[in-house]
């Protein structure tokens, strides 16, 4: 199986073969998890360490889960109990957990960066959960293999990605992956809300969203990130959900078979009408839900295979 990253730190450097390696993979672990007995050996013998800076449920949840359906030694390090709010640096926290000689580490951080910097401090295998506006890679996975299953493709697809361009990792690490895919990607929302350069990204940019939802096969649907909004990006919540909210009249504009997505929390009324969230014929999000844990378990399990082969040629290199 291709894959030949020694972290996880997102998208960008992830070849298509490799993109696919963990999809494939995945989707074993899709069964795995609907059998009664949800257990591997994969991790049997390693530890996990879940060290979230940022808050998270659904995230930290899903890699818990991952973690402990491998078999790994799951801990979950409480930051904001940890040494980390009384002053120790990103880079001392490193180092003190590499001293513990952990085989996995999950990190979330507020700052776009920070996790490639611990990637850089330790020993172990590093995943990004999501480091400030940067990259959200497991969630542009699991967003990937939602629309396989559900398209039978994850290529030649038109795809829209609709409200906070700007402040979202997620779509970032989406638009990144759709595209290596070679799907056609339309960015829909206020000016505001929209990255510098967005023109530069490759992608078709609309203002007017019934437009852009023209004959599109994936709508998806981003939160508004309003703690990391330092202004007026919007006139009002109820004059947002008017133009850019999500509901049955703005999708008839997409295809028929046209499915609804959202990374969560979605705040209803907002982005998305709550009907159509919940409706089973359109919306796959809780389809991406399941599909997070066995992404997860896929990338977890990926790494460890490159992490116990690094460590084993080295073993023959001292040998030697």
């Amino acid at each position: 199986m291709t894959f030949r990253a020694r972290h996880l730190l997102g998208i960008e450097h992830l070849a298509p073969e490799e993109i696919r390696a963990v999809l494939d993979l995945a989707e074993t672990y899709v069964e795995l998890n609907q059998r009664t007995v949800k257990h591997s050996d994969a991790l049997e013998g390693m530890t996990q360490i879940n060290m979230f800076f940022e808050n998270s449920t659904r995230t930290q949840a899903s890699f818990e889960l991952a973690g402990k359906r491998l078999g790994a030694d799951v801990m979950n390090m409480s930051v904001a109990h940890s040494s980390v709010k009384k002053g120790e640096t990103l880079i001392d926290t490193a180092l003190t957990l590499n001293a513990m000689h952990p085989d996995l580490l999950v990190v979330r951080h507020p700052a776009s960066g920070a996790v490639d910097l611990l990637a850089q401090k330790v020993n172990c295998a590093v995943l990004n959960a999501g480091d400030g506006r940067h990259e959200h890679p497991t969630q542009a996975l699991l967003d990937a293999l939602t629309i396989r299953r559900a398209k039978g493709r994850i290529q030649r697809l038109t795809v829209a990605i609709c409200g906070d361009i700007a402040h979202s990792r997620v779509a970032r690490s989406n638009l990144i992956l759709l595209g290596k895919m070679e799907n056609r990607i339309r960015l829909i929302g206020p000016p505001t809300l929209m990255p510098s350069g967005v023109q530069d990204l490759g992608c078709e940019v609309y203002e007017d969203m019934r437009e852009g939802l023209k004959d599109c096969d994936v709508v998806m649907m981003l939160r508004l990130q309003k703690e990391r909004m330092d202004g007026g990006f919007i006139p009002s919540e109820r004059e947002y959900y008017h133009r850019y909210g999500l509901d049955a009249e703005k999708l008839a504009m997409a295809k028929d078979d046209a499915i609804v997505m959202h990374p969560g929390p979605m705040n209803r009324g907002v982005e998305i009408d709550g009907e159509l969230a919940d409706d089973i014929n359109r919306s796959v999000i809780q389809d991406q839900v399941e599909m997070g844990v066995a992404v997860r378990m896929a990338c977890m399990d990926l790494l460890a295979r490159n992490l116990r082969a690094e460590r084993g040629a080295r073993a023959v290199g001292v040998m030697v």
